[in-house]
């Protein structure tokens, strides 16, 4: 059920909504804020160059998408569009939908997550870990009206992260994620980043750090990190926003059409990266944290060291600042596994010769 067509709720609010908001709020006071990782790469460094990670693996739910679940909750919540006993239905790849399910669980909530039939099975059983249930579909492009449909017929709520990302959270603040980095990069060299890289799967994050930084007036810009097959990069150039594309290989990111939450005036630049960079990019940087990352954040990777290496050539200093996204553990039996990654990907060496250069 959309939220335009649902009847409307009564004026005064519920109790049940007033310890939906608090158990919300509770949660996050347990949570301490995720730790700031400073890459030792000495090839940049010796050229006033920093590079860092912001590790959002370490939320509950294991994920940066932890932060939008929330605040997509709190959002419904406050607008009137979920209440006790509602059924709160997701189309997602799989984050988003682990997150949400948990959400839902602590307010004692029934989740369905709509997700095409090539999720990893490990994020599947993450969501029912957490008491959802996963409906699966055959591409990608089907998730948004099946779960429209499921909502319509359990007289729930379609969360819809693709359109509520970019509004869901408060951008000038309120501890969102750009005034977590701000925070905590005000003691390094280089407080005010030269760019952010995140990447897109509903736009979310870059549409509130963009926003940040023009409000708090940063010189710094928005690097949006795009694997092969997304819509956005295209549509970054053209403005069409019809358009459409096979979508991302790469779980989490890239999409086969325009989001809703996706807002191009605010990212400065886009870095298309194929899969096998991706791919390599993970791979070295698990080697050199010294733990798995997923492959979103490899993608991530590749685009900060591409920025890093142009900042070198042209003689300029500052710091670069990413996400690491997800833990690689998720992923082991497919990006994680050379049998796997051969067959989906092909020959990655090449690739790996040229993270490896770049990172020299």
């Amino acid at each position: 059920m959309t939220a335009a067509n649902k009847p409307l709720p009564p004026v005064h609010a519920s109790t049940w909504l007033h310890n939906a908001i608090a158990r919300i709020e509770a949660d996050y006071q347990r949570s301490a804020d995720t730790h700031l990782i400073p890459l030792r790469l000495p090839s940049y460094g010796a050229h006033g160059i920093d590079l860092y990670l912001k590790d959002e693996s370490t939320h509950p739910t294991g994920s940066l998408k932890h932060r939008l679940a929330r605040s997509l909750f709190l959002y419904a919540l406050c607008n009137g569009w979920i209440s006790e006993g509602s059924t709160v239905v997701e189309s997602s790849s799989g984050s988003t939908a682990v997150s949400e399910a948990y959400f839902a669980r602590l307010l004692g909530l029934p989740f369905v997550a709509v997700m095409p039939r090539t999720t990893s099975p490990e994020k599947i059983a993450q969501i029912e870990f957490h008491g959802g249930r996963c409906h699966l579909v055959e591409s990608a492009g089907q998730v948004y009206e099946e779960a429209r449909a499921i909502a319509e017929q359990t007289g729930g709520h379609y969360m819809d992260q693709f359109t509520y990302a970019e509004r869901a959270t408060d951008w000038r603040g309120n501890n969102n994620i750009a005034e977590s980095m701000f925070t905590q990069m005000a003691r390094e060299p280089h407080p005010v980043p030269r760019w952010i890289v995140v990447g897109a799967g509903t736009g979310g994050t870059s549409a509130t750090i963009g926003r940040y930084l023009r409000y708090q007036q940063h010189a710094t810009e928005v690097c949006v990190a795009d694997p092969a097959g997304s819509v956005f990069s295209a549509y970054h150039r053209t403005g069409d926003a019809t358009l459409t594309a096979p979508g991302s290989r790469i779980e989490g990111i890239g999409r086969p059409r325009v989001e809703p939450s996706f807002i191009r005036t605010l990212v400065d630049r886009m870095q298309e990266v194929p899969d096998v960079e991706s791919v390599a990019a993970m791979q070295a940087l698990s080697q050199l944290l010294g733990r798995r990352v997923g492959p979103s954040t490899g993608t991530n990777f590749i685009a900060m060291l591409t920025l890093a290496s142009e900042m070198r050539e042209r003689g300029e200093q500052g710091s670069i600042l990413s996400l690491l996204c997800d833990a690689g553990e998720r992923y082991l039996p497919t990006y994680f596994d050379a049998d796997w990654v051969a067959r989906s990907f092909g020959d990655c060496t090449e690739a790996q010769r040229k993270v490896q250069a770049l990172m020299d």
